[in-house]
């Protein structure tokens, strides 16, 4: 088998009401994705382009891929990452190139195989895993009534948890946001906030003792991505659990927030940190420091379905009689924000009592609709023996 062509879709769709977090403010939704075809006829869905990682795609991976064998996927992987290791590149737009492209081949090996991916990496710990609803961002005249009817409208879906934005207002703000939805949902709801990176460790540990009495189970990107020593300031300062890692380029810049124990929650990405392959080491790495792998997820259903088939193998950090979400089991982000492209391009995700299903087709398990992509696509490009 031989990886005949390549092809890229860079995706958008305007949104009816725009939102906003801690670092911007957005009128529609986007995504970029890979198809990689094999002189069989096997077709692999990937996804972490944009306009730039699709140059690099073309221009750089494209000789390297074009007429390998798609099953040799660690060696690929390792080409890729090397093409990009001198200089620098890999934790950047790299990455997420990388990324899109270990993703399709994961689901051409699985439907080669006529196996999904969870069995392809060894198979499944659970069938189904925990989500917490993604929403609450900042919207035009939000709150309280469409802040509050939304939280509400999330318990009453089934969903245990939910996560809301922080640090696009001033504290004192932010911190009435937080506690009208603690006083919505009641107290048996896990809330979890995320600040995009947004504060200094000093104001991430203000608003995080104010928030204190709000029962926080997880206070997200409190600092900037890659400030270790930040993150180890805030963790050491507050009670609840500190979170990140979204934006952690591959392994090697996962491990010192891991082996340093900056964080007590690792999040990795699967369109950033390097595909299913990379996904999976880093969430083994962590559960042998005893850290929960709970993965980032905002993107389209290949991104989803390539979360579910990973943390589906991830074990219970640690064992334990009757491991429970949130306490020894991953959960998953279920963003829950308006989004034509992750609802359009194929039969969307459902959710039943707070759990997704993880997929039992071949590869992903994920059909995606050509016809919708090709609609969405605002540029595509394809290489090609």
């Amino acid at each position: 088998m031989r990886i005949t062509s390549i092809e890229s879709f860079l995706l958008e769709a305007p949104i009816h009401i725009p939102f906003g977090w801690s670092q911007g403010w957005t009128e529609k939704r986007a995504c970029g994705l890979v198809k990689i075809t094999t002189d069989d006829g096997l077709v692999g869905w990937g996804e972490g382009l944009s306009s730039p990682t699709a140059a690099l795609l073309h221009d750089g991976f494209a000789p390297l891929l074009l007429g390998a064998d798609p099953m040799q996927r660690n060696g690929l992987w390792e080409r890729m990452y090397h093409s990009l290791y001198n200089a620098g590149l890999a934790g950047g737009y790299g990455g997420s190139a990388i990324s899109a492209v270990d993703i399709a081949l994961w689901d051409i090996a699985g439907k080669a195989a006529g196996l999904p991916v969870s069995a392809l990496l060894g198979g499944k710990v659970r069938d189904k895993i925990a989500v917490y609803a993604t929403g609450l961002y900042y919207t035009e005249g939000e709150f309280p009534d469409r802040l509050l009817d939304e939280a509400r409208m999330y318990v009453e879906l089934g969903f245990q948890g939910m996560k809301t934005k922080v640090g696009g207002l001033s504290v004192r703000e932010d911190v009435e946001r937080v506690a009208a939805i603690r006083e919505v949902i009641g107290p048996d709801i896990f809330l979890m906030v995320d600040a995009n990176q947004a504060y200094n460790a000093t104001t991430a540990i203000r608003i995080g003792r104010e928030m204190d009495n709000l029962e926080v189970f997880w206070f997200e990107e409190p600092v900037g991505a890659k400030d270790v020593e930040g993150y180890l300031q805030v963790k050491n300062a507050l009670p609840m659990a500190i979170a990140g890692g979204e934006n952690l380029r591959t392994r090697f810049e996962a491990k010192d927030f891991i082996g340093r124990r900056a964080v007590d929650i690792v999040q990795p990405d699967v369109v950033i940190v390097g595909g299913v392959t990379e996904l999976h080491r880093v969430a083994q790495m962590a559960n042998s420091f005893g850290i929960l792998c709970n993965p980032h997820v905002w993107g389209s259903p290949v991104m989803i379905a390539a979360s579910l088939h990973v943390a589906s193998t991830i074990p219970p950090c640690p064992p334990a009689r009757n491991p429970l979400p949130y306490q020894q089991e991953p959960v998953m982000e279920f963003d829950r924000t308006p989004s034509p492209i992750r609802e359009g391009i194929a039969t969307p995700f459902d959710q039943v009592d707070g759990f997704l299903a993880v997929p039992t087709g071949p590869g992903l398990g994920v059909e995606i609709d050509e016809a919708a992509v090709a609609r969405l696509s605002v540029a595509r490009q394809k290489s090609a023996l």
